[in-house]
């Protein structure tokens, strides 16, 4: 029996369903569940149907788009749902240059929604296939003028459909101070969601995960080999990333992101992605460090596109409850396989790398207008 089965469950009370118009109104309510005194879950199927929806009726209402229209975006997975959902709504037509990443599951979706899905070739080099993807957008965009780039990562569009999550989690919640734990990825979902919540005048940190090897929280120095965790970090900078957000910055390598999701589902009988098995872990240990506050985790997908590379290996995961994370105060002293900084708002990654100058972060800048991973 598991150690959080309640013997006198309360008696379920029974509410009338909604009957929604559209599945995205459905998809984008998450399910809340309690995963300690302090810790709640939010889990989604697709979180980023708040990213796509609220970018695309921004985008039809100030009318930088109409109906029929063509938007084209890359990805690597879960946003090219979303978008293609968002599209087949609101009657545009849809484009995805698709990550290797993308499986056969996620590419027969998109192809029967409508989308026209160009997906790069095999490569061992997460930073070749987004500038693959980068050269095919281009080359989509020279060729047919009328499409419209979405831009995910560097159009702030997206952060607009984060303020109805942030109305849900106000009503849900107790109005207390609160943590948000998430993977950076994209920054809109963390970012969106915590500068709307931060508007209302509640107090709120915000706790923020990256993989070793993105360049996003200064990281690119290191590589991991098993890195799968898809849409958590990025090789190149984004456009959509406020790092003056963010108070607390943890980096985990594959390892401790599997053991996280393995954890979840052992614990809680909750299958989700890795992301959300790196918040998981990060979560348990920042509750455990501030019993009193209360803490929402982001859990943006279900598990299935790791089932094989992750959830099959189940018996090689580490135990979370004897993992711990190095607390270091620069960047200079980050260290696989987990580091945890007090991020402090900063706006720069290089003002918390001693000897360098702001803005020299050893990566070559590129134009957020020019490159979309």
């Amino acid at each position: 029996m598991s150690p959080h089965h309640e013997n006198h469950d309360p008696t379920p009370v029974t509410t009338a369903a909604p009957v929604h118009e559209h599945i995205t109104d459905a998809l984008k309510a998450p399910h809340l569940i309690r995963l300690g005194g302090n810790v709640v879950l939010a889990r989604f199927e697709t979180m980023k149907v708040y990213a796509a929806l609220g970018a695309v009726r921004t985008l039809l209402r100030r009318g930088r788009i109409v109906p029929g229209q063509t938007l084209v975006d890359s990805s690597s997975g879960i946003y090219a749902l979303a978008l293609a959902m968002a599209c087949h709504r609101y009657g545009l037509r849809c484009h995805i240059v698709a990550s290797t990443t993308v499986d056969s599951v996620m590419r027969a979706q998109l192809e029967v929604l409508g989308a026209t899905v160009d997906q790069m070739p095999p490569s061992q080099n997460l930073k070749l296939d987004q500038e693959r993807r980068v050269r095919r957008v281009r080359e989509l965009l020279a060729d047919r003028p009328d499409f419209h780039w979405m831009r995910q990562y560097h159009d702030s569009v997206h952060y607009a459909g984060y303020r109805e999550f942030a109305d849900l989690v106000t009503a849900a919640l107790p109005d207390a101070p609160l943590t948000v734990v998430g993977a950076v990825g994209t920054g809109a979902s963390t970012g969106g969601l915590v500068q709307a919540l931060r508007e209302t005048g509640r107090t709120v940190r915000l706790v923020g995960i990256q993989p070793f090897g993105s360049v996003t929280f200064g990281s690119e120095h290191f590589s991991d080999p098993e890195a799968i965790i898809a849409g958590i970090g990025s090789s190149i900078p984004f456009g959509n990333v406020r790092h003056e957000l963010y108070d607390t910055m943890h980096w985990l390598d594959f390892r401790h992101a599997m053991a996280g999701a393995i954890g979840l589902l052992q614990e809680h009988a909750t299958f989700a992605g890795l992301s959300t098995g790196a918040a998981h872990l990060v979560s348990s240990w920042e509750a455990e460090r501030d019993p009193a506050r209360l803490h929402l985790v982001l859990g943006a997908d279900t598990g299935h596109r790791y089932a094989e590379r992750v959830f099959a290996r189940h018996t090689e995961a580490q135990d979370l409850r004897t993992l711990r994370p190095r607390p270091i105060r620069t960047l200079d002293e980050l260290r696989p396989p987990w580091s945890v900084m007090e991020w402090g708002r900063r706006p720069d990654p290089a003002t918390v790398r001693p000897g360098r100058r702001s803005g020299t972060t050893g990566v070559e800048p590129v134009s957020p207008v020019e490159v979309t991973p």
